[in-house]
């Protein structure tokens, strides 16, 4: 084994004890690591340095040496971790997504399979019935498609109905799509999904804080529902009955401080009761894309998240509020790659792959890019998909 591989072995050995200590949740390993630092640094603490930040009872369990199923557990890891664009993310470490890490409980390890740049980037979560309408399929669909050729990333949880039309329509453009499953990332469930599954594997992000080989345990979806609203700026609940899990997804989005949109249906539509429910308590009512992009536009999270995917992107002569401008910030708003894009764009209507074709760059950084300037109105989104440079008169 080389040394690196060591080095990743022994980092990731003392985050799966960690993890896997008895009594110890996403709060108490919050609270340690905020007191020692790090996993190395929390196992070479005595029971006393402990027991200030834990009960009695978790302090004990965390000086127990490490079960042998963890040593197992590591060790399938580390052969998972094999194959290229495998990655375990670990809390306050580079790359775990900033917005994640910001909830009550955030998971101390992420499983990856694929793009994780993808976790960083501006992204809205559409999530809904997995007993879906014909309709409500159609609409998931038709917003996620629209809202990823605006450059947002669709995040969903890869189950039947909304979830899978909301990723199969996020694939159409450029945004990517995340999947947030309930399993270890090693196994593709429900199984009429592996191919949707292995496909966003390759084009987007499979994520998971569970570890290799967990199968498909019902406790498991509700838990990781906080991780889909956790890596959004927003929520949009397209298709809900009054006791769908969606409604807590939702209601967590409220509580972490996220956007959250519905759409409304028939008043005798058992699926459009919980979206009801939801308006009622607060969520904004949509029915087109348009309305939720620009309520978007004013998210602070949002612009957050589009400042880090593109961190070439100088941010003082755009505005992400305003409705203009600053006089001479067009010509200089990102400097050689900003100036470059409004180029390509030219004076007329253009499709995206276009843009891609002449500038030769990454979707995710063109998406990243126009995303910005449209919130800055330097560009505007047309029916089909086409972006036009705005001209001030």
């Amino acid at each position: 084994m080389q040394d690196t591989d060591l080095h990743v072995a022994d980092r990731l050995a003392a985050w799966l004890r960690l993890e896997r200590s008895a009594g110890i949740g996403p709060r108490a390993a919050a609270a340690l690591l905020d007191a020692f630092g790090n996993p190395g640094a929390v196992f070479a603490a005595d029971f006393a340095a402990l027991a200030a930040h834990v009960s009695p009872a978790q302090a004990h369990a965390l000086l127990q040496p490490p079960a042998a199923t963890t040593r197992r557990l590591l060790d399938a890891t580390m052969d998972w971790l094999a194959t290229p664009g495998h990655h375990v993310l670990a809390l306050g470490e580079p790359g775990y997504p900033e917005l994640l890490a910001s909830i009550p409980d955030p998971p101390l390890l992420l499983y990856i399979r694929g793009h994780a740049h993808l976790l960083d980037g501006p992204a809205l979560a559409i999530v809904g019935s997995r007993n879906a309408s014909v309709q409500g399929r159609a609409n998931a669909l038709a917003f996620a498609e629209t809202l990823s050729a605006a450059g947002l990333c669709i995040v969903s949880g890869l189950a039947l109905g909304i979830d899978a039309a909301a990723h199969e329509g996020a694939l159409r453009r450029c945004g990517g799509t995340v999947a947030v499953v309930g399993t270890g990332p090693d196994i593709a469930y429900p199984a009429r999904n592996r191919a949707l599954c292995e496909r966003i594997a390759h084009e987007g992000c499979i994520v998971s804080e569970y570890p290799i080989g967990t199968p498909p345990l019902p406790g498991n979806f509700p838990k990781r529902n906080r991780i889909i609203s956790g890596l959004a700026a927003g929520v949009l609940v397209v298709e809900a009955a009054a006791q769908s899990g969606s409604l807590i997804t939702a209601r967590q989005a409220a509580e972490q401080g996220r956007d959250v949109f519905a759409i409304p249906g028939s008043i005798h539509a058992a699926l459009a009761k919980g979206c009801h429910m939801l308006i009622r308590e607060g969520a904004k009512l949509v029915d087109t894309a348009r309305d939720v992009l620009e309520a978007l536009a004013q998210s602070p999270l949002l612009a957050l998240q589009a400042a880090r995917l593109a961190p070439r992107l100088p941010a003082p002569d755009i505005s992400l509020t305003d409705n203009k401008i600053d006089n001479g910030a067009e010509a200089d708003a990102g400097g050689q790659a900003e100036s470059a894009l409004l180029a390509a764009l030219g004076h007329d209507p253009v499709d995206p792959d276009v843009l891609l074709s002449r500038l030769g760059w990454h979707p995710g950084e063109l998406s990243a890019r126009l995303l910005v300037l449209e919130l800055a109105r330097c560009v505007e989104r047309l029916p089909g998909g086409l972006v036009q440079r705005i001209f001030e008169r």
